[in-house]
């Protein structure tokens, strides 16, 4: 005969000041879990959204960014006629020679300043990446000391907004739109005029890099060997998409150092749970007698107090869940191997509230097995007798 579980529950609300500090307990435990998990779910759901598998990214041997990367100018014209590339409507190769580099502007959230890429770019760098438009103004003109923003950019450092002028090597420049790139990295970026922004910063014919696009995926792995094996050109060609994977690097670190505290704390709030099972059993052992004289077995008792410990965890995982709630949509920024901030949101999904209300019941788990079986194991007679 099993226990019923309004039992249960009337003992959690019996015992309400232990039941919400426990709950609380193993909530803040789950928040900080959470947290750190839709902190790296949303950098992760930013690079993957940025990557075009058709896309390759050309840049100096040896680099692993666009900033320490070096393209000339002549390079360029031997890549962009490399077989397997595809055309545009003019019949031109579709591929982009651009300039990468970085301002620092002060944010909301760093007032002493924070370093952002620049990328200076032709029309066809702009064609060739169809998944950004122009959410408020317009686009810069060419040969204009105009610049357009990414959204993450107009919402994140005051003076890089609609209207307002910002300094860029040697110059002021207008903030004439900004762009959307719909989640993707290139929100953390501000454009400008490719001739410009390399004259202003005294590197007319000294680049960064190539973004190119191939035919389809087999032209697309061919070009990037061509590139890699090409001993005149001296480049190294690597996807777009695998190129912004790499840079899921950056989120390894937090989610390393998140998921240690959130280790300590379970372990904490593990303890916290087991302690007040034992308490709640010493309490209750002339419950416990009573319950074995009434017929119920050792297995039905050492189930109940289990439950109730799982429960009790449940309760503060759903608090654990609420806590969090309010980071989502939230906007914030880690650096990059390009030494420039990636501004992203914390994506709060379906799956990390699952894993967050599962990883509260593998605390109660934890945390009530023993005591249960101890109250399981309790003798009648000895426990009528217990004060």
């Amino acid at each position: 005969m099993a226990i019923p579980i309004a039992y249960n529950l009337r003992n959690l609300v019996v015992r309400k000041t232990t039941t919400i500090m426990t709950a609380l307990g193993i909530g803040l435990t789950v928040a900080v879990l959470l947290a750190i998990l839709s902190l790296v779910g949303g950098l992760q759901a930013t690079l993957s959204a940025s990557g075009d598998p058709l896309k390759v990214l050309v840049m100096r041997k040896g680099s692993d960014s666009e900033l320490v990367s070096n393209f000339l100018r002549a390079q360029y014209q031997d890549l962009k006629f490399k077989p397997g590339i595809a055309t545009g409507r003019d019949g031109q190769p579709l591929a982009s020679l651009e300039l990468v580099t970085v301002v620092n502007l002060a944010s909301i959230e760093n007032p002493n300043g924070t370093n952002v890429t620049v990328r200076g770019l032709t029309p066809i760098g702009i064609e060739m990446r169809p998944t950004v438009h122009i959410k408020s103004g317009r686009w810069f003109d060419a040969g204009r000391n105009e610049l357009v923003v990414g959204k993450m950019i107009a919402q994140r450092y005051p003076d890089a907004r609609l209207g307002k002028k910002i300094h860029v090597g040697r110059s002021d420049w207008e903030i004439v739109g900004v762009f959307d790139a719909v989640r993707g990295a290139q929100d953390s970026e501000i454009w400008g005029d490719l001739n410009r922004v390399s004259a202003d910063m005294q590197r007319v014919d000294v680049l960064s890099s190539a973004l190119v696009l191939a035919r389809d995926p087999v032209a697309a792995k061919a070009l990037v060997n061509d590139i890699d094996n090409d001993q005149r050109l001296g480049m190294h060609a690597i996807s777009e998409k695998e190129y912004y994977e790499l840079q899921t690097a950056s989120g390894v670190p937090i989610l390393f150092v998140g998921m240690f505290v959130s280790v300590i704390m379970a372990i904490g709030s593990s303890f916290a749970a087991m302690n007040t099972m034992y308490a709640a059993v010493s309490r209750r052992a002339r419950e416990i007698g009573t319950l074995r004289v009434l017929g119920f077995s050792r297995g039905s008792i050492l189930f109940s107090f289990f439950l109730e410990s799982v429960l009790l965890s449940g309760i503060g995982g759903l608090l654990g869940c609420l806590l969090v709630l309010p980071l989502g949509g939230l906007s914030t920024g880690v650096g990059t191997s390009s030494f420039a901030e990636l501004a992203f949101d914390f994506r709060i999904t379906p799956q990390i509230i699952l894993i967050g209300i599962a990883f509260a019941v593998v605390l109660g788990s934890v945390g009530g097995l023993f005591p249960a079986r101890m109250a399981s194991r309790k003798e009648i007679l000895t426990a009528l007798r217990e004060v």
